[in-house]
């Protein structure tokens, strides 16, 4: 069983998507969105504890819908403006636990590597361990956790700290199963926030003593 080492000076958390539309009051919001931004939320704070990078991404396109291309053919949604820069729907939620000294990483596509500037961010402060976190499980969290895969960074998947919805006859607990058993077994390590949180909080403990 994978079991990745916990350094929060070579850790990032890649916290994906907590925006309005997909929290809660949307066609695509994931039930229970406000529950997980609440564990987000605590997840965050022990971060910031141990001194762990915390990244919020924003799945967002061009007012215009330039770059919506094929994108906005298969999801509808897009091109209505939901996830339009600058939209109410689209701004990342009111809660969610943002402070100084926290990056805001807007991404074009699903993946939180694709067509920014993360991978550079990442190398440049000797990152190579992620947590993956947000909303959706098996669309934007589970692209960028392939996406940190094939460029080698470790990936801590936070089982309780992504969320889904419903496709079809599949309810959201179905795809947030399997999509969690894919990546565990070929991609990232599964564990719970509370076990990320109590690892990051032995960690930060440990370095202190150090000190």
């Amino acid at each position: 069983m994978t079991d990745f080492p916990v350094i929060p000076s070579q850790m990032a958390l890649v916290n994906v998507d907590m925006q309005n539309c997909f929290v809660e009051n949307s066609p695509i919001a994931a039930p229970g969105g406000r529950e997980v931004l609440g564990r987000i939320n605590r997840l965050i704070n022990a971060c910031r504890a141990a001194s762990v990078l915390v990244i919020h991404t924003a799945h967002v396109v061009r007012p215009d819908g330039s770059n919506t291309g094929v994108m906005g053919e298969i999801i509808p949604p897009v091109n209505s403006g939901v996830i339009n820069k600058g939209a109410a729907s689209a701004a990342l939620h009111g809660e969610l636990n943002i402070a100084d000294g926290d990056i805001l990483l807007d991404k074009p596509r699903f993946g939180s590597f694709h067509g920014t500037d993360l991978e550079i961010i990442l190398r440049a402060r000797g990152i190579d361990t992620i947590i993956v976190t947000g909303i959706c499980t098996n669309i934007c969290c589970e692209t960028t956790a392939r996406e940190a895969n094939v460029r080698d960074f470790r990936v801590f998947f936070l089982t309780d700290g992504t969320a889904t919805f419903g496709i079809g006859d599949l309810t959201a607990d179905d795809i947030q199963a399997v999509t969690c058993a894919t990546l565990g077994f070929a991609f990232a390590q599964l564990a719970t926030v509370d076990e990320m949180t109590g690892r990051l909080d032995d960690a930060a403990m440990t370095s202190a003593a150090a000190e």
